[in-house]
Parts: C-alpha cells; structure tokens; sequence
C-alpha cells in the first residue's frame, strides 16, 4: 500500500466518526456521486461521519423480491409493505417495538411530516446515529408509523418522486454542522436561517475589486473588523426584509410572545458584531478560510 494511502487509511482508524447515519432504501446507487464529493466525501474519509446504506428490498421473502403491494379500498399506485423494512431495521440492531438507544434518532422522510428549518437540523446534528426511511410510491403503509413512531420530516411543501433525494438534502445540512467537516467551524456561524434571528445571509464578494462597473463596497477595504461586521449584519436584515418579509415578522412575534423587547435584539445583533469581527481577526493572522474547497 503507498505511504499516502496508508497514511489516509490510519487516519480513518484513528479517529471515531462523530455521527452514523443509515440510509434505508430501494436505490442505493442514487447516493454514490453524493457521498463520495466534495465536503462529505472528505469528511468520510477522515472518519468524521460514517453514512451506510441498506436496499430494504433484499429483506423481502417472497421470489420476487416484492416490497409494494395494491393499496386496501383501491386507488392508485403502490404501497410500501410494512415487514421488508421492519426487518432491516431488525438486522440493524433496532428492532421495532423496542426502545431505541440514546442518541439514535429514527427519521421517516415524507411530504407529511414537519418542514425542515435549520434549528431541527442543528438538533438532529447533535444525535450520534441517525437512521433515514425513504419512500417510494404511494408512502408507507400507515402501520409502520404506529410501529415505529419515528419524526417525519418533509424538506418542503412540494413532491418528490421518493425519499432520497429529500435525505440527500437532510445528509448534507447536518453534515456542514459536524465539527470539522466545514474547513472553519465558524462558517456555519454566519449563515442564511440563524435559528436566533433568522436573518438570510449578507451580501459577499471577491476579486476582483470592480467586474463590468460593478464595485465592492468601500467599507469591505477599511480593515475595520466591527464596521464590517455591523454593515454585514445590517444588509442581512435588509435582504430578509426585502426578500422574505416572513422571517422577520416570524422571530418578531415570537419574541413579542416570550416578552422579549428591542433590546433583545439588539444584544444579539452587538454579539453578532463582536463575534464577526473577532473571527475576521483571526482570518486574517491565518488561512482564509473557504466553506468550500
């Protein structure tokens, strides 16, 4: 073996991966360009996450390999059969009617379930396996939701043709907040749905300082870590304002509701300061930092 690849290989031995996360699905081989790319793909390789999938098809008994069947009462489409899933969850350590071990947390994704917002991710990030149900059809047979009682989580109000896709975009959000998968901890700091104020994220640029009589704007050059940040907060509540009025008027009322003033606010919005500017301080005695490589 060359010394890089078994440099690479004791690194993955060395370090236990943070976050395990099974994939429950007909199409497996939708996930191998996803997994093995950019990010999540390094982060794999460095042991940081380990993401395993499991074809519930092959848990079927019949000749045929069935997993669907014809809905009860009629109706379009098929139905996912309850025990070729139940029993792949058996062989995964996690059989049904059983408690589930602390820090696992069992996901059905399903246009029915809980719309995705970043604090659930930020909570499910924080699990130490999480196992995802992808469906397929018509959905699941309803008695796995009584067997199982798992979250549903939908990642939006619109159809998918199944579960996968949906779980690829679960995967990556909670991927970005395992420590050290993002190349500065910080960057998901500063982003689009802060679950404290909501806010979407400020405008950015880079090289050059003029495209086409397009400038950067003069306060990015002053090398005033606080002035910076203050004008980056500043253009995120603009942009929220002028783009999506919803957020703002969402966090507002809930304060309003736990009896939080102004002030509140403005707290948060001097931390967000402080903390922008010390993070900028530190970029600029190292490495920039890139989310992306």
């Amino acid at each position: 073996m060359p010394a890089e690849e078994a440099s690479s290989e004791k690194e993955r031995r060395d370090v236990a991966a943070q976050l395990r996360i099974d994939v429950l699905t007909l199409f497996p081989e939708l996930f191998s360009g996803f997994l093995e790319a950019s990010l999540l793909g390094k982060a794999r390789a460095r042991g940081l996450m380990d993401v395993a999938l499991h074809d519930f098809r092959a848990f079927a008994t019949d000749r045929h390999r069935t997993v669907d069947d014809k809905p009860y009462g009629g109706g379009p489409g098929m139905v996912l059969m309850c025990e070729p899933i139940l029993a792949c969850l058996d062989s995964l350590g996690l059989p049904p009617g059983t408690p589930r071990p602390a820090g696992t947390r069992l996901v059905m994704l399903t246009p029915q379930g809980d719309r995705l917002e970043q604090r659930r991710v930020q909570e499910l990030a924080r699990a130490e396996r999480l196992v995802l149900l992808c469906g397929r059809y018509e959905g699941f047979d309803e008695r796995l939701r009584d067997i199982l009682e798992p979250e549903e989580i939908s990642v939006g109000d619109y159809i998918l043709t199944g579960g996968e896709p949906a779980a690829m975009i679960l995967i990556d959000a909670v991927s970005r907040l395992v420590p050290g998968v993002l190349g500065h901890d910080a960057s998901a700091e500063f982003e689009s749905h802060d679950p404290q104020t909501k806010w979407l994220d400020y405008p950015v640029y880079t090289r050059p300082p003029e495209v086409r009589g397009h400038k950067v704007p003069e306060v990015l050059f002053s090398g005033d870590h606080e002035a910076v940040a203050r004008w980056r907060l500043e253009q995120a509540k603009r942009r929220t304002r002028e783009r999506r009025p919803d957020l703002l008027a969402a966090t507002e009322g809930s304060r309003q509701g736990e009896g939080a003033s102004e002030r509140e606010e403005e707290r948060l919005v001097a931390e967000r300061i402080r903390r922008m500017a010390e993070v900028s301080r530190q970029q600029r005695r190292g490495r920039h930092p890139n989310k992306e490589d």
